[in-house]
């Protein structure tokens, strides 16, 4: 299996490697080094506080190198008048009787809080590749669906403003 990412992902993804290996890793193996010397460790929280901080880099780093090594890296262009990646679509929901404003991005950057959903996402899959004017049925489940107008779209661009997320 593999995520779709693209080329600002990867690069991203690298910058975090290299600080969290560089400049991260060095001070949390210091504070380990210093709570151990405080004495008997079986009852020092500040060790087991200072480990588990050091053991979450570690892991962070080990899940950024696996997505950058099993990533698939995807082209950001899309037709001038169809929804594509980074695109800003203004669709209205029926059920809701209310306007949104999204924008699809890779599920790197996916915040939903902040109106950006992942293209693999049951809204981001039905929006993308359709028109202003279309109506795309959105499948939650087999029970749960509901409908959206595509109202606009504002074409967008992959770069660095959107912060990759954490775990």
């Amino acid at each position: 299996m593999y995520d779709e990412l693209t080329e600002v992902d990867l690069r991203k993804m690298q910058e975090e490697i290299d600080y969290r290996v560089r400049e991260l890793r060095p001070k949390l193996i210091e504070e380990v080094q210093t709570a151990r010397a405080f004495g008997d460790l079986s009852e020092n929280y500040e060790y087991k506080c200072a480990k588990q901080a050091k053991n979450r880099n570690d892991s962070r780093i080990r899940y950024l190198e696996r997505m950058i090594r099993t990533a698939k890296v995807i082209s950001t262009q899309s037709q001038e008048d169809t929804v594509g990646l980074f695109d800003r679509v203004t669709v209205y929901h029926e059920k809701m009787n209310k306007e949104m404003v999204l924008c699809i991005v890779t599920t790197l950057r996916q915040d939903v809080l902040k109106g950006r959903i992942s293209k693999e996402s049951p809204v981001g899959k039905a929006l993308l590749g359709h028109k202003v004017g279309d109506r795309v049925e959105v499948a939650v489940s087999p029970e749960m669906h509901y409908g959206l107008v595509i109202r606009s779209i504002e074409k967008g661009q992959d770069d660095d403003t959107m912060e990759i997320s954490s775990y």
